[in-house]
């Protein structure tokens, strides 16, 4: 069983790395962006993020992992971003970050302050949504170019009140639903719930954990613009990430050879 002082002591011994998930446009397959996705490497094996990140999220762990995450990929990816701002990176943001200044505190120490907000996508879960303080927070940051994501969203009535709540730019369809594409099934009710709604916002969507043809079939049919899952690529290390856009730079029709010997 993990601790928070096992956490802790993952981070004093650099036990802690990222893995970047390609984002795709379900249209023409280009990479369009990504979404980094903490690890630990424990006892020689890699703990499952539903191992820890909620025990985190319920200490000041929580913003140590996140100014960890954010510092990591501004080393990683961070010139690189800034020579493709048509890309954008999606971060996860606990509750304890939102409000307070963390988000500041965060830009101004990674480096982010001014150069890469406009590519910055900070994703909240429906159970991280912050008080007064924090929303607040989040409009001024959205105003200066951030954007938000609502994670795991199932389109459920909890879902709808956060979004007439909060501002938020793009929400993340839960890989539970698209799961729910199957042979038997090729249209499940909830993408009618999802057409209404993007017919009354301006929200985009990413459909998480695409894993069949079939499925980014449907979604491409029913005019999702993104997706990430399996079927385009796993979670991929930051020279890997890189090497996986550089090939989707293009729509899927105009490339050569896959590059290999």
């Amino acid at each position: 069983m993990v601790t928070a002082a096992d956490i802790q002591a993952g981070l004093e011994r650099n036990e802690f790395f990222l893995e970047y998930q390609p984002v795709v446009s379900v249209a023409d397959g280009r990479c369009v962006g990504c979404e980094a996705l903490l690890r630990w490497r424990r006892l020689g094996r890699v703990v499952g993020p539903q191992e820890f990140i909620p025990l985190a999220e319920e200490t000041a762990l929580g913003g140590l992992l996140t100014y960890h995450t954010i510092e990591t990929v501004a080393r990683e990816l961070g010139p690189w971003l800034l020579a493709r701002p048509h890309l954008f990176i999606g971060i996860n943001i606990p509750p304890a970050l939102l409000g307070r200044g963390g988000i500041e505190y965060a830009a101004q120490k990674t480096g982010y302050d001014q150069t890469l907000r406009n590519q910055l996508v900070l994703e909240v879960t429906e159970r991280g949504i912050p008080d007064g303080i924090g929303m607040n927070e989040m409009e001024e940051a959205a105003r200066s170019g951030v954007r938000f994501a609502l994670d795991d969203v199932m389109l459920d009535s909890a879902n709808l009140a956060v979004l007439s709540r909060c501002k938020f730019h793009i929400v993340k369809i839960d890989r539970r639903l698209v799961a729910d594409i199957r042979p038997d099934q090729p249209r499940p009710e909830w993408l009618a719930g999802l057409a209404a709604l993007l017919a009354a916002t301006d929200l985009q969507v990413i459909a998480e954990g695409v894993e069949t043809p079939a499925q980014a079939q449907v979604l491409r049919e029913a005019g999702i613009p993104m997706a990430q899952g399996f079927l385009y690529s796993r979670p991929l290390p930051a020279r890997a990430l890189q090497a996986f856009q550089a090939w989707h730079e293009t729509p899927a029709a105009e490339r050569g050879r896959p590059p290999g010997p």
